[in-house]
């Protein structure tokens, strides 16, 4: 079951580009702004039957910045595949092999398993509860670790995440 999930959403993200596409710099062609929310955006792609809709942002300060690329996180839904509150990651480097991404709001932590330059949780229940935190807490860190080795701490604001939540999700019909 973890397996499966793992794969699936590694695969949608690689089929859609989001490594490349999903940044506020770089996106795909059809996505449309529904709005900017303080630290955060939303965005949505597609049309009826193939919806896609993300908030995003990019971290405040991060370590090692000069020597990676793209770094984001975000969440996203997909009704048409009954897919919501989906957290991914993107750290801007290969992270090492079999190497956790750790997540951190307030007094949580999550650990996500990666790929390539993207992490993602295990389960879709530590997906709920990472997002319940993010729309409460401030502050959020990210830690991984690169394929050289090198540790990586990034933080984020929280401000706009519960906007940017709402938004979203009266894009995608998920309340």
């Amino acid at each position: 079951m973890i397996f499966a999930r793992t794969f699936s959403l590694w695969l949608f993200a690689a089929g859609l580009g989001l490594a490349a596409a999903v940044p506020q710099t770089a996106h795909a062609q059809d996505a449309k702004l529904i709005g900017n929310f303080s630290d955060w955006d939303a965005y949505t792609r597609g049309t009826a039957g193939n919806r896609f809709c993300y908030m995003v942002s990019k971290p405040k300060e991060a370590s090692l910045r000069s020597r990676r690329g793209e770094i984001f996180f975000l969440v996203w839904h997909r009704p048409d595949q009954k897919e919501f509150d989906v957290v991914q990651v993107d750290i801007g480097y290969p992270f090492k092999d079999g190497s956790e991404a750790e997540i951190r709001v307030g007094g949580n932590s999550w650990n996500l398993f990666t790929r390539e330059e993207s992490a993602w949780t295990y389960k879709p229940a530590d997906d709920k509860a990472l997002v319940a935190a993010l729309r409460k807490g401030s502050r959020m860190t990210v830690k991984g670790t690169s394929k050289r080795n090198s540790l990586t701490t990034d933080s984020y604001s929280l401000k706009g995440t519960s906007a940017a939540y709402k938004a979203i999700g009266k894009a995608c019909g998920h309340s």
